[in-house]
């Protein structure tokens, strides 16, 4: 039986900005030439790590090896269009970063190199399952983060609501704000199913599960119910439709800034981007997903990205040797501290310290239990439009008989996943 793989559902973009140091002419880091015997080529993603980080890092190791280092950033927006052709082609990219969800399928098409070299340092073994496939490893986990509960603390002290610990505790903040103030207890949109997949985890289930050599839809289950019922009463202090998803209309910056929103879950970007469209006068809090005791937090997801060598890089010795520094206890260490400790560490020799009472610190907190769905090649299948996890919760929230709904997307789900 093939191992399981687990990986984050979605790569959480960072906060701190990187300059694009290294891009093409049109900002849209598009391919150089690599292969050079003085120069190394490196994709990273936009947004995902401090400039002066990468400006330092790559001081250091051309002083050490004498080589040029070209780093190219990327957008998001069709990166997989990109990594495709660039590992089809001999020296396109030496290094690159590549999301979580991603990582297993680029390994299956024989496009990343063995990293198994590297496979004993003490990495966070959340992190380490999406960059694995049967003990081998095709990449290295550079960082995470995940979601928290995002609070105005105004809000909160004009009701009386305390800070809970507990699921039972944060529906009784919930009913307090409710029932003493004219705020939206909860902003949680109908289809956010990031948030649903971490109550089903808090249950001991999963979207899917192995069945032999394939998967199969796995939420026509006494978890999967479970998870969607707690959804559902948090659900039930909101004014979102059940239809739409955090990102459509956006919470942070849509929903948030033009609303009474007493609190919501997000990512770190989101509640800078809230932050700002407020004109930096908001006055929020930050606490983990409470768990169903106060000794289990939550589960969230936990998204991030891992850093892979090119099977054909025109370099893969300087490759792995820039690789293996970038994600060195020392450089993994600066790279969190350069972050303000606001990225969960890729090690467990690295330690994050972020600022008392700061969305890092909600956030850090929750590092333990993050919740990473199934990681396969038709995972991708699944996600895509008509997504049959947010059509399942829609109608669930709409009345309709879970069980029945519940079957259709599991059956979705197993022709979907079972899919290259």
């Amino acid at each position: 039986m093939k191992r399981t793989l687990m990986a984050a559902l979605s790569v959480t973009a960072m906060t701190a900005a990187l300059a694009a140091c290294g891009t093409g002419d049109d900002g849209s880091g598009s391919s150089g030439g690599g292969g050079s015997s003085d120069s190394l080529t490196v994709w990273l993603m936009d947004g995902s790590a401090p400039e002066p980080w990468v400006t330092e890092l790559n001081q250091a190791f051309e002083a050490e090896h004498g080589v040029t280092v070209d780093v190219q950033i990327q957008q998001w927006g069709g990166i997989q269009d990109r990594l495709t052709t660039a590992l089809s082609e001999d020296g396109t990219v030496d290094v690159m970063e590549i999301g979580n969800t991603q990582t297993v399928g680029y390994a299956n098409t024989g496009g990343l190199a063995d990293l198994s070299e590297l496979r004993d340092e003490p990495w966070n073994s959340n992190m380490l399952a999406s960059a694995e496939i049967d003990d081998t490893l095709y990449a290295v986990p550079w960082y995470g983060a995940n979601r928290v509960v995002i609070y105005d603390k105004q809000i909160w002290a004009e009701a009386g609501a305390e800070v809970p610990t507990t699921r039972d505790e944060w529906i009784t903040a919930l009913e307090t704000i409710r029932d003493n103030t004219d705020a939206e207890p909860i902003y949680l949109p109908g289809q956010s199913y990031y948030v649903l997949g971490g109550f089903i985890a808090d249950e001991g289930g999963s979207f899917a599960v192995e069945d032999g050599d394939e998967w199969k839809g796995s939420l026509n289950t006494p978890e999967g119910q479970a998870g969607m019922e707690f959804y559902a009463e948090l659900q039930s202090f909101s004014d979102s439709p059940t239809d739409n998803d955090e990102a459509s209309p956006q919470q942070s910056t849509d929903i948030v800034p033009n609303g009474n929103v007493a609190s919501w879950i997000g990512l770190g970007w989101e509640a800078n981007g809230a932050i700002e469209a407020l004109g930096g006068e908001a006055d929020f809090g930050y606490f983990p997903v409470p768990g169903k005791t106060a000794d289990q937090l939550g589960n969230v997801f936990l998204g991030g990205s891992n850093l892979a060598v090119n099977e054909r890089a025109g370099n893969p010795e300087l490759a792995r040797e820039w690789l293996a520094l970038a994600t060195s206890q020392e450089w993994a260490q600066k790279f969190v501290d350069a972050n303000g400790g606001g990225v969960v560490p890729n090690r467990t020799d690295v330690t994050a310290n972020p600022e008392a009472g700061s969305f890092a610190e909600a956030m850090v907190a929750s590092a333990d239990v993050g919740f990473l769905p199934p990681l396969t090649t038709g995972w991708a299948n699944v996600e895509a439009v008509p997504n049959p996890i947010k059509e399942l919760m829609t109608a669930s929230l709409n009345g309709e008989d879970y069980a029945s709904a519940a079957q259709a997307a599991d059956s979705e789900i197993t022709t979907r996943i079972n899919r290259e």
